[in-house]
């Protein structure tokens, strides 16, 4: 039997930087022009035609304050800040494209359930169901903050939201309006049968929301479902909630473990092991050589600037990493007063001589450097352990993404590893061509559908 097919997504945001910081100053590098609309035409018209599955936007939404106390840091070098709303993006490229899926991710703190599904579903209808949503509960916490909520919530609470959220919008999605609400007679002028729409009645903990939503149903209803979480609580949710698990495990023995746990508790509340498909991430650096990878891998490091990746790593732990020494080794640095999620990551660069500089560097995306043979070998490599697909992130935009599409792209499809055409459907039918456009029944999601009741006989 032959392998199952990779999904490809490009990793990107719509920002002056993501996860490769100062790198805008590239020649080529279009990230400066995040703000204009044909750089993203241009990107999302590459990918289609590179066979790419989705475009997926991360969103931290917030300003970085925890290094130095200060957000100036992160203005001077550009992390993630200035930033736009990709949910307004995605719209424009779905005009622009036909088979091309996007993730965009929204946390719980940016909007309030109610309204958010209705952006779900608005785009869901401009994209002909090419919809993907990311629940994220946001790392950040100046986004806390700004959204009248004091600051960072204790991890069990975030999730505790989170659950609640995903529930009033599936209320929401699913449950509101039944199948054949919507009329569309001409004759009598009716568009809506009221008697088929429903309110959803929520009174939780977080919200209340009466109802009814306030659109009507969308290819998917529910757009496809991505979530990333690593703690125990966070496996019980993406077990829960996701389609699509994004996991950052460092090696590929490290991601089957992961995998199977998270297979385990999406078992036991009555979903099979292949309702989630898992992606891990990577900056692939091409060359027609490894000598030539090598080189260009090296290139890449010298340009990145070490002290934006001690911004983003400074909010990602809660921990200010400014009176670190970036230039020392790390042997020589006393890493009692670190994180243990720091001590950990780093312990490994620690073995290897490295200093903090060159760790920050190095741990700011996994790199996967080689000829597109060699690539396509990883690739193997990590599909054995489970992983079903990839978010590429890049150095340069389009043009990391171009020389892998020249490059790699060619290789993976011999080996019949990738699409070689896109399949018709919507975003979920396309990954998961066994089933249909909505949540299959054994989602969470699915318990909150309105099943329509008979009628009486006479």
């Amino acid at each position: 039997m032959g392998r199952r097919r990779i999904i490809l997504n490009a990793f990107h945001m719509n920002s002056i930087s993501h996860l490769m910081h100062g790198l805008w100053v590239r020649p080529g590098n279009r990230q400066a022009d995040y703000t204009d609309l044909d750089a993203w035409v241009e990107l999302a018209q590459i990918l289609e035609k590179g066979c790419f599955d989705a475009l997926f936007l991360a969103d931290p939404f917030g300003i970085h304050e925890v290094y130095e106390g200060s957000r100036d840091a992160a203005l001077r070098w550009g992390v993630h800040v200035p930033q736009n709303d990709p949910l307004v993006l995605v719209s424009a490229l779905a005009h622009a494209t036909k088979h091309l899926g996007f993730v965009v991710t929204s946390s719980i703190v940016q909007e309030h359930p109610f309204n958010f599904a209705r952006r779900l579903t608005t785009l869901d209808h401009l994209t002909k169901g090419r919809i993907g949503w990311n629940i994220v509960s946001s790392w950040v916490e100046t986004s806390w903050k700004n959204m009248g909520h004091g600051g960072f919530p204790p991890h069990e609470e975030r999730y505790a939201q989170a659950d609640e959220y995903a529930e009033v919008v599936y209320k929401l999605l699913e449950g509101s309006w039944e199948d054949d609400s919507v009329v569309r007679d001409r004759a009598t002028g009716i568009y809506t049968d009221p008697s088929k729409v429903h309110s959803i009645a929520h009174e939780g903990r977080f919200y209340s929301v009466p109802g009814p939503h306030f659109a009507e149903p969308s290819p998917q209803r529910t757009p496809l479902l991505f979530q990333a979480g690593h703690s125990e609580r966070g496996k019980s949710f993406t077990a829960r909630h996701a389609e699509g698990a994004f996991i950052g495990a460092p090696t590929p023995q490290l991601a089957a473990s992961h995998i199977r746990d998270v297979r385990a508790h999406a078992a036991e509340l009555g979903r099979r092991a292949d309702d989630i498909t898992f992606f891990t991430s990577a900056l692939v650096v091409v060359g027609g050589t490894e000598e030539e990878a090598q080189a260009k891998a090296r290139a890449i490091d010298e340009q990145l600037q070490v002290e934006a990746l001690l911004v983003s790593r400074s909010d990602q732990l809660k921990f200010d990493l400014k009176g670190l020494d970036p230039d020392a080794p790390l042997d020589t640095l006393d890493f009692s007063r670190q994180p243990t999620d720091f001590r950990a990551k780093f312990e490994a660069f620690r073995a290897e001589g490295l200093t903090l500089a060159q760790a920050m560097r190095k741990s700011a995306t996994r790199r996967i450097i080689g000829t597109p043979e060699q690539i396509a070998d990883t690739f193997e490599t990590w599909q054995d352990a489970g992983v079903d697909g990839w978010n590429l992130s890049y150095a340069t935009t389009p043009g990391t993404f171009v020389e892998f599409i020249e490059g790699v792209v060619p290789e993976l499809q011999r080996r019949g590893l990738v699409q070689i055409r896109h399949a018709e459907g919507t975003f979920r039918e396309k990954l998961f061509p066994q089933g249909g456009p909505r949540l299959n029944d054994r989602h969470v999601g699915a318990g909150f559908r309105r099943v329509a009741e008979p009628i009486a006989a006479e």
